[in-house]
């Protein structure tokens, strides 16, 4: 043997026995995680699909992980509050967010966010799907679309359509009812789908497009009237209920729901957290009060095809927000 081989085979067998000693902190932290409780950021109101979603998904990884998943609700600036707080922890998977189409519209809506969704969240996995319902109190004088649309331009200025926030999915499947439907509805946002259910509901505001998980149990009590959902076809848990595409063709809006960390969580971390949350939403209870609340359960996905899904989202809702001229108020 060469002299300088001899030398690397030496190095190497010195080398060796402290390579077990030399693992990254990081990957050794994650080997044993979670040991603490976990904070998981929430952008929207107490009492709205995220929140809801967040803590049966939260109450679920906290009786499988040994660890307190603390659901954090941190509303306002359509998400965006809580999104910059995620993106600004540190990346050891002590902090999460519930990432949800709120977030792909606004990458599309504000040009200038202080951070950039896709590259500053890493994707663990998406929950669920969810259509969005345009209502009205069942005294609206319009009870169907075409009557609603006839209504709006008899009365130019004078409806009140209500959303959790400026640039979230009710604000924007609104936007682009008023823009294929060519209405003049007053846009009235709120902090989250709760408050502004509070004034649907008290006839303070006379329409809103809501996510079905907040909207449904009022739907089924008689408190709202459902005109049409946004997806493209008719949905099972709405019975008689029309499409949008049936009076405006090409019409489609859905919301969704996954979860995300900050950049850089060690993978080792964000690939247990998939198979639990993937766990999660085919667990029966969990999957059945997701069914229960108006959304559609994913099947099980990994973090890369949520990623593609986030990639797709944004593209398609860049087209829309160009397509309807919306502008952040």
């Amino acid at each position: 043997m060469e002299r300088r081989d001899l030398l690397k085979f030496a190095l190497a067998g010195a080398a060796a026995p402290i390579l077990p000693f030399i693992l990254p902190r990081r990957a050794a932290a994650a080997l044993d995680y979670p040991t603490r409780p976990v904070h998981l950021l929430v952008g929207q109101a107490a009492g709205s699909s995220s929140d809801i979603n967040a803590r049966l998904v939260g109450q679920y990884l906290s009786d499988h992980l040994g660890q307190q998943f603390v659901i954090d609700i941190r509303p306002g600036a359509t998400g965006n509050i809580a999104t910059e707080a995620a993106v600004h922890s540190a990346p050891d998977g002590y902090t999460l967010l519930l990432v949800n189409s709120q977030n792909t519209i606004n990458q599309a809506l504000f040009p200038d966010l202080p951070f950039d969704f896709m590259h500053d969240v890493a994707p663990i996995a998406i929950a669920n799907r969810v259509a969005l319902v345009m209502e009205v109190l069942p005294s609206f004088p319009a009870k169907t679309v075409p009557e609603f649309i006839a209504y709006a331009k008899a009365n130019p200025g004078k409806v009140n359509m209500a959303s959790g926030g400026i640039g979230g999915p009710q604000h924007v499947a609104g936007e682009l009812f008023k823009y294929m439907a060519g209405v003049n509805l007053v846009h009235v946002p709120y902090h989250g789908s709760t408050p502004a259910l509070v004034d649907l509901l008290a006839g303070q505001v006379q329409v809103m497009f809501d996510v079905t998980p907040s909207s449904l149990p009022h739907i089924r009590d008689g408190k709202l009237k459902a005109l049409a959902v946004t997806t493209p076809e008719h949905v099972d848990f709405l019975p008689g209920v029309p499409a949008m595409a049936e009076f405006l063709p090409g019409y489609e809006a859905f919301g969704w729901i996954g979860f995300g960390a900050p950049k850089g969580t060690p993978p080792e971390i964000i690939d247990l957290l998939n198979k639990n949350i993937n766990a999660a939403i085919a667990d029966p209870v969990v999957r059945g009060r997701m069914t229960d609340l108006g959304a559609l359960v994913m099947p099980p996905n990994t973090p890369a095809e949520f990623a593609k899904f986030i990639a797709a989202d944004t593209e398609k809702w860049v087209k829309v927000v160009k397509a309807a001229n919306l502008k952040p108020e």
